[in-house]
């Protein structure tokens, strides 16, 4: 079902559903629902220059972002977590950028994806 798709990869999210389409959709909905909310603490956090908060907040994103296959994004975000709880922060406004773009980039897909059920 993923075919298409270049952020979000449906494997994992089809298993844990066991093939309940109104659970999946759900599914869907819920993540849909926390990127907005991921985009804006990460962002935030990163504005106000809260290293730790910004560690926390990538590392909850990540854990969503694998749920929908999103392996890079959630690579991305293990990596801006471990580099903001270290204070070496060189790469972190790139990292930033990038994680948000990914997670924006993937509602259109998501979208799809709930109208294909």
């Amino acid at each position: 079902m993923s075919a298409g798709f270049q952020y979000i990869d449906t494997k994992q999210v089809e298993e844990i559903s066991g093939g309940d389409k109104d659970f999946l959709k759900e599914l869907v909905d819920i993540f849909m629902d926390q990127i907005p909310e991921f985009v804006e603490k990460i962002t935030t956090a990163f504005e106000v220059e809260n290293w730790l908060l910004l560690a926390r907040e990538a590392h909850t994103a990540k854990s969503s972002a694998m749920t929908f296959g999103m392996k890079d994004t959630a690579d991305l975000l293990k990596k801006l977590q471990l580099e903001c709880e270290a204070e070496n922060l060189t790469n972190v406004p790139d990292m930033v950028r990038r994680v948000i773009h990914e997670l924006k980039a993937a509602i259109p897909e998501l979208q799809t994806l709930k109208k294909s059920l």
